[in-house]
């Protein structure tokens, strides 16, 4: 999926778990940059064209064991021991982008090193994934202001 569908479906489930939420800054930013990070094995993306990022590229391939829960259930365990505070987010952000790919043709490896994908009909930048998108745009904007509107009440 596009970075834009990736960032309102991310933006959405941030504004609907954020008044459970403690530290909501860090949680917001965390969410915010980690639904960026499963495209760091991508030399396109927004953070893989960076040459710190080529490294990563070297070892391994698009959608491989970044792009898996297995990776992500590893970071998070990880950063709930050594930094509690951005494990939430991190984890929502990362695990919302690769649940967003298993609905593409590529697919993830859900479950490396195990071989099998989570695959979908969702054409990256197809129809499909324009009406995804504005669908969570104009959720995202109704949850603003439906927030405000409560604020005010």
């Amino acid at each position: 999926m596009l970075q834009r569908t990736h960032l309102a479906i991310t933006i959405f489930f941030i504004l609907a778990f954020i008044s459970i939420v403690e530290h909501k800054l860090v949680f917001v930013l965390v969410a915010l940059f980690a639904t960026f990070l499963p495209d760091l094995d991508s030399r396109y993306s927004k953070l893989g064209h960076r040459k710190i990022a080529r490294i990563l590229q070297f070892f391994t391939k698009h959608r491989g064991m970044i792009h898996s829960f297995t990776f992500l259930l590893s970071v998070t365990i990880l950063l709930i021991l050594v930094l509690p505070v951005v494990a939430l987010g991190f984890f929502l952000g990362y695990g919302l982008h690769l649940f967003a790919d298993a609905f593409t043709p590529e697919g993830i490896k859900s479950f490396y090193p195990w071989k099998r994908k989570s695959t979908g009909g969702i054409k990256t930048g197809g129809r499909i994934e324009i009406i995804v998108f504005v669908v969570f745009l104009i959720l995202d904007i109704f949850m603003v202001f439906g927030r405000v509107f409560m604020m005010r009440i």
